[in-house]
């Protein structure tokens, strides 16, 4: 019965993820989310989910590294946000409604803590990669 649970709720999220891929939203993440579910179960979700870890771990070091990537990371996941907030204001944005603004405020947190994880990682590194004998 657990196996069906984990089935459902993981397939729901992946298919919600993959649908986020073209419409406004997280879809990556939630895609993460279904494969870790999914994984707990199911032998074949691991493979897919290490790879989704990789990624993720290849963006956040790029981040790290690159002062503009992280610059113009945070300009959208502020016009994400400002987007969304707009609409629920009453200010009329074509092509969005309320669920949309939700999804689009979200995926603006979701860019903003990703790019302060980010940042925060790489300089705490940075201080461990210096040579001690200078």
């Amino acid at each position: 019965m657990k196996r069906v649970g984990v089935l459902v709720i993981g397939g729901t999220l992946l298919l919600a993820g993959i649908a986020m891929l073209v419409l406004p939203g997280p879809g990556f993440v939630l895609i993460a989310a279904a494969l870790a579910i999914l994984a707990t179960k199911f032998e074949w979700a691991k493979k897919p989910l290490d790879y989704a870890k990789s990624k993720a771990q290849q963006g956040v070091d790029e981040m790290a590294r690159s002062r503009w990537n992280a610059i113009f990371a945070l300009v959208c996941a502020l016009g994400l946000a400002a987007l969304g907030v707009m609409e629920l204001l009453g200010i009329n944005i074509p092509f969005v409604n309320m669920l949309t603004a939700g999804l689009l405020i979200l995926s603006g947190l979701f860019l903003l803590g990703t790019v302060i994880y980010a940042r925060k990682q790489g300089s705490s590194t940075a201080g461990k990669a210096e040579p001690a004998g200078g």
